[in-house]
């Protein structure tokens, strides 16, 4: 179990995006868009057998060639006064059963991902994922933001459409990042680096939908851009958001037609509509309780338990 790497590329002062899939894929959509558009090198990964089951057997002629595992992958690019490094993984190591990445391997991971951004003389760490949170579909996405360190905040203050979450708090529930993203800001700090999770804002009701909510992505790509200060073609996520708000208004549009959800729940989608966004934040753990009963029949209806893309 370790690092694998291809090459030892020489790095002055990099900064890493680190991205895995989550609600809504939004950070890593994000973090692999910015990969993309930075013509990143790949140069090393993380050895899967440790933390994950194959997902998918080769047999060639009647015979068992390999094992596919999800990849987790290391990338670079050398740029004029700031150089990149990416973390892009397909999946995060769970235990369990349970949804996002928490235990010894999750930790183990992080560990290897900072061995690596270390190793290269890094010094600042983002992350990015989702901010569930209390807003309507056709609204836009704000990016909440959460530092290791209090000196951070001034800067991130800074970032354009973005807010403290902390800055949301207050309503008796303190803010929590699940998976990687957060786990990763803590073993930053305990090794003295900086480094920031930023998270585009998604609607509560679709924490469990099978699209990706590019929206938000596109939100959390303009403040990394912003970051490193390199200018991203945002048509294709503009596009992608179009065709994602049309397949949310057909599928509402329907479990209202036929009735299949509480009036109470439309009722509650159609206040956030026209709801001042300052007063909205995050939901406490009754409040989500009492909203998110049915949010399961919602996506289970025709079969959508898995991702799906668009």
């Amino acid at each position: 179990m370790g690092i694998r790497l291809y090459s030892e590329p020489e790095l002055k002062d990099p900064v890493m995006f680190c991205g895995w899939p989550g609600i809504g894929n939004i950070g890593i959509i994000a973090i692999d868009t910015l990969r993309m558009v930075s013509h990143a090198e790949e140069f090393g990964e993380i050895e899967p057998w440790e933390f994950f089951d194959p997902y998918k057997v080769v047999i060639r002629n009647g015979l068992l060639k390999e094992l596919l595992f999800p990849s987790n992958k290391f990338c670079f690019r050398k740029l004029d006064g700031r150089d990149l490094l990416f973390f892009i993984g397909e999946q995060q190591p769970a235990e369990l059963g349970r949804r996002y990445a928490e235990g010894q391997k999750a930790y183990q991971m992080a560990n290897l991902v900072l061995d690596v951004a270390q190793r290269f003389g890094c010094r600042r760490i983002y992350t990015s994922g989702a901010a569930v949170t209390q807003i309507h579909h056709t609204a836009g996405s704000r990016v909440w933001a959460v530092p290791n360190s209090e000196k951070l905040i001034p800067e991130v203050k800074g970032y354009e459409n973005t807010i403290l979450m902390s800055e949301t708090e207050g309503r008796g529930e303190q803010g929590v990042i699940t998976g990687l993203n957060g786990l990763l800001l803590g073993v930053a700090k305990k090794r003295g680096l900086e480094a920031v999770c930023v998270m585009g804002e998604i609607p509560y009701y679709l924490e469990g939908a099978p699209w990706p909510y590019p929206k938000a992505s596109k939100s959390v790509l303009e403040v990394l851009a912003n970051v490193i200060g390199i200018k991203v073609d945002l048509n294709r996520l503009d596009e992608l958001t179009v065709k994602v708000e049309e397949q949310i208004e057909n599928f509402l549009d329907a479990l209202f037609r036929n009735e299949a959800i509480p009036t109470q729940f439309k009722e509650e989608i159609e206040r956030l509509k026209d709801a001042e966004r300052t007063r909205l934040g995050p939901i406490t753990e009754d409040e989500k309780k009492k909203m998110m009963e049915h949010i399961d029949e919602l996506f289970n209806q025709g079969g959508w338990k898995d991702e799906k893309s668009v």
